[in-house]
């Protein structure tokens, strides 16, 4: 069994991200399937249908030289745009709830001693913090993502003098980790929601005591190692598929002019096929990236280190 609540270095925190899905990895993903496979399959194939369209209209107005085409057939479909976007933007709140969210419930669980975690259990975290959750969606939609876009803009307006490539790569990481110690906090603690944004940004900088040192660098470069890992797994399923969709088009139209749009022909329906593979691996493989964030967020609740500890000497005393 594993031991959440202590302190960890850099290695340790991508070992034991690992280590985690091979304990409990099975049981993972069954009850992460049960809960949001249908959402996914749902979500990717709106995906998949909605931007063949679109990239085919598109191809299809330049092939044939009308320079309006795509903006007619953007006004003669409104309305149907206009659902596929609600429904596109319903299904990628869900998702983004669900997703953020699971993890966050699991170890929790998994952290208080249960082991064999039961989809009803699950379902039932969602239900009984229904409240809160619609607090943190409102919180995140009018107070974190606004100060992200701010800090985000900034850095990318930095980026004419080159101290701004360095602030995106320090950025984007840390503001990963402040939203999910922020999730992790506020369903593992007491706090409210101000309260938990306040120690989620804190405690990247500093431990709770003060007196040791920061755990930033050891944070950031972990949730980075993770990404890299991520996106370069499922960059294969798009960057190999696509080297065929240009190859084929190259092939059969080499003097540059198109008398068919690739977008509908067998290369491009194998593109789209390989691009919902990549979306669904995206998501199966964000888990890493939200249980190694689990475990940086036991890492910097020192204040229950010493408790936890206590706890299991006191269980072993039982035992024997």
């Amino acid at each position: 069994m594993m031991q959440f609540y202590k302190k960890r270095d850099f290695g340790t925190f991508i070992s034991d991200s690992l280590s985690f899905f091979k304990l409990y990895g099975k049981n993972y993903f069954k009850n992460y399937i049960l809960i949001n496979g249908l959402l996914l399959i749902l979500m990717v194939t709106v995906l998949i249908f909605g931007y063949r369209e679109i990239f085919s209209q598109l191809f299809g107005s330049n092939l044939g030289g009308d320079t309006y085409y795509f903006e007619r057939y953007f006004s003669d479909n409104a309305g149907m745009l206009i659902t596929v976007g609600i429904i596109i933007f319903f299904l990628c709140m869900v998702l983004a709830i669900v997703n953020y969210l699971y993890p966050v419930f699991y170890l929790k669980r998994i952290a208080q001693g249960e082991e064999n975690i039961k989809t009803d259990e699950i379902l039932g975290d969602f239900k009984t913090n229904i409240g809160k959750i619609g607090k943190l969606c409102l919180g995140m939609m009018f107070i974190v993502m606004p100060l992200a876009v701010f800090v985000i803009g900034f850095s990318y307006a930095l980026m004419f003098i080159i101290i701004g490539f360095f602030l995106i790569l320090l950025i984007y990481p840390t503001i990963f980790n402040v939203i999910t110690f922020l999730m992790y906090d506020y369903f593992n603690s007491k706090r409210g929601f101000l309260e938990s944004l306040s120690y989620s940004i804190r405690s990247q900088f500093s431990y709770p005591n003060g007196s040791e040192k920061s755990p930033y660098w050891k944070y950031w470069a972990s949730a980075f190692i993770m990404f890299i890992m991520i996106y370069m797994t499922t960059s294969v399923f798009t960057f190999v598929p696509m080297l065929f969709f240009y190859g084929s088009i190259l092939t059969s139209a080499p003097d540059g002019n198109f008398e068919q749009n690739p977008f509908t022909g067998t290369a491009g329906i194998i593109f789209f096929v390989f691009y919902g593979i990549s979306i669904l691996l995206s998501f199966f493989l964000s888990n890493l990236m939200y249980v190694n964030a689990g475990l940086m967020y036991y890492d910097s609740r020192t204040d229950l280190h010493q408790k936890v500890e206590l706890a299991e000497i006191d269980t072993i005393g039982i035992n024997e």
